[in-house]
């Protein structure tokens, strides 16, 4: 772009904003002429993507602000007054709407509703911070056609973002996400109430503890075993942080009721949009535990749980017998949570005729290994939880098998079926009853999960990302995807790839044999995995919310002799392969410009 193609841009944005603070923001680069920023800021406008809209904040058309809100809202509207004719017509059409605690969270909550309401759509409006699955569930408990959530999950502190959500409390999937996509793309002009006009006609509804009490019991619902608890609960010691997010008030609540010992940080307890104290607020990286896992050391504690900003991740760590605390992948507490549900169901006489367990395509099939040791069918989807969601929705609706649980290796886990997305909450209220349950019959989790290994196998699973920030980010990421499907792959770590998926032309080949392909049964999307002798899994998977590509290894190897020496040295065998491949990994990025 041309400096004068920036600075139009610049100003036609100034008169659009009717948010002073953004609009200030670019008025004064204007005025210095900081054509760096301006052009970051405007070199392209930030999609609606299949999700919806996450971005750093600030003014710019490439940036997340109210005015990018207040558009991708109306045309959210458009398609859900084109979808529902009936209710439309009726004028009963309603929404749900719920923020976290990233910066700015009630300037862009309050533009979605007044948006909404403008619309003749009734909404929903939380008076105060909540967690994501309980927007979701809030959409299925007032009936919406529609819901939003404020949030930017995990990122830094200078993101925040914008889910969408269906009348079934999942968030939107094909045909609904090109058509909303559409409809955004087509704004001319938004329409627009205040607050308080909304709030007095009943097109704005705050609510809070009906729905926070509802959640709550259904939660609270699903656990097996709440003898056990009550007897028990009160032998364990748990470290809580909410990363100065959501979660709080609801593990507090739930776990508390339950009768355990929740010793919260004190640090990150307060909601804080900065997150003074990680760089980054993501329970899947050491860092972010770093003071609940001190202060579990201090207390003694039986287990850390870390919930992300909007609690729809749930992250651990538990004590070895050294009192090191060891961090959980969201791989192993996955197989952990899968295993245990699957036995109470067993045990108790709840497990369905047909189960099924749904697990992203980038999980390891550790959780495979566990379901079918219960009779559970696993099955796989494309990665992000409202795939699994969607997988789920459709099982209910054909009514031929069951869904049980659902997972991703991203700290994500689906216990309750009145949710459609990933709880963190409920994860840990699971947790916290599945730690009771081991350690009635004298085991910890860590102990556990070494049982399990020798009988399935042992599974290790890495995750390498590299960020590309910029104008130029984009360009390298494509250019590494295209580079691998060119070239192609026929090793890695010393391993033949006796199978490459592609899920962006939807077809599985052997790479010795590549115009003989099977077709997969998925939506196109930009992931490429390989398939290696011995069962270790890499996916290649550049980011639909991050300037960033992520590889996954997911890797298995026998437990000769079931027992800890056998385990140790698969252990040993799977940590050289993936420290092996990671190399090679690392050799790719680095080697992109």
């Amino acid at each position: 772009m041309t400096e004068q193609e920036i600075l139009q841009r610049a100003q036609a944005y100034i008169a659009e904003e009717t948010d002073d603070a953004f609009r200030k923001e670019v008025e004064e680069l204007v005025a210095v002429k900081n054509m760096a920023e301006l052009e970051d800021r405007f070199y392209q406008s930030l999609e609606f993507g299949t999700g919806g809209l996450r971005g750093v904040m600030g003014g710019g058309t490439n940036r997340m602000n109210t005015l990018n809100i207040s558009k991708a809202t109306q045309g959210l509207a458009n398609y859900i007054i084109k979808s529902f004719p009936k209710e439309a017509a009726e004028g009963t059409l309603k929404a749900a709407v719920a923020y976290d605690s990233r910066n700015n969270h009630e300037k862009f909550s309050e533009i979605t509703a007044r948006v909404f309401a403008a619309n003749g759509i009734k909404t929903y409006l939380f008076t105060g911070l909540r967690p994501t699955p309980e927007l979701s569930f809030a959409i299925r408990y007032f009936g919406c056609q529609t819901g939003v959530v404020v949030t930017a999950s995990h990122n830094p502190a200078e993101y925040n973002g914008y889910k969408a959500y269906w009348n079934d409390g999942a968030q939107v999937v094909e045909p609904h996400d090109k058509g909303i996509i559409d409809e955004v793309n087509a704004v001319k002009e938004v329409k627009l109430i205040s607050l308080d006009e909304g709030v007095k006609s009943g097109k704005i509804v705050l609510t809070d503890k009906e729905v926070d009490e509802k959640y709550w019991e259904l939660i609270k619902g699903e656990l097996f075993r709440p003898e056990l608890i009550k007897e028990k609960a009160s032998s364990v010691k748990v470290v809580y942080t909410p990363l100065h997010g959501t979660g709080g008030m609801h593990v507090e609540k739930v776990l508390g009721d339950l009768g355990l010992n929740v010793i919260t940080v004190p640090e990150q307890k307060k909601p804080d949009g900065n997150f003074p104290t990680v760089e980054k607020p993501n329970p899947e990286e050491a860092p972010a535990l770093k003071l609940s896992v001190e202060l579990a050391k201090k207390e003694k504690a039986d287990v850390v749980m870390a919930t992300d900003p909007d609690a729809d991740r749930f992250g651990t760590a538990f004590p070895d017998k050294n009192g090191e605390y060891v961090l959980v992948s969201g791989n192993q507490m996955g197989a952990l949570l899968a295993d245990y549900i699957f036995l109470s169901r067993k045990e108790l006489g709840k497990m369905p005729a047909h189960p099924v367990c749904i697990r992203s395509i980038v999980t390891s099939s550790f959780v495979d290994a566990v379901s079918k040791k219960y009779g559970v069918r696993p099955q796989e989807c494309l990665t992000g939880f409202k795939w699994i969601a969607f997988d789920e929705a459709k099982l209910e609706k054909e009514g031929k098998e069951q869904y049980v649980f659902g997972l991703e290796e991203s700290y994500g886990y689906l216990v309750e079926t009145g949710i459609r997305d990933k709880d963190g909450v409920s994860a840990a209220a699971m947790c916290a009853e599945m730690t009771l349950y081991w350690a009635s019959k004298g085991k910890s989790l860590l102990e556990h999960l070494n049982d399990m290994y020798k009988e399935l196998g042992y599974f290790e699973d890495r995750s390498i990302s590299k960020y590309f920030p910029g104008v130029s980010g984009p360009g390298i990421m494509a250019g590494i995807m295209t580079k691998l499907r060119t070239d192609g792959l026929k090793t890695l770590g010393g391993k033949k790839v006796l199978k490459i998926r592609d899920v962006q032309s939807q077809s599985e080949f052997d790479p010795e044999n590549p115009s003989v392909k099977s077709s997969l049964p998925w939506p196109k999307s930009n992931v490429l995995q390989f398939f290696l002798e011995g069962g270790t899994v890499v996916s290649a998977r550049p980011s639909g919310t991050e300037p960033k590509i992520k590889f996954y290894i997911n890797s298995t190897v026998p437990v000769n002799g079931a027992n800890d020496e056998g385990l140790a040295k698969a252990k040993e065998e799977a940590k050289a392969l993936c420290d092996k491949i990671s190399s090679e990994i690392m050799a790719v990025l680095d080697a992109a410009k």
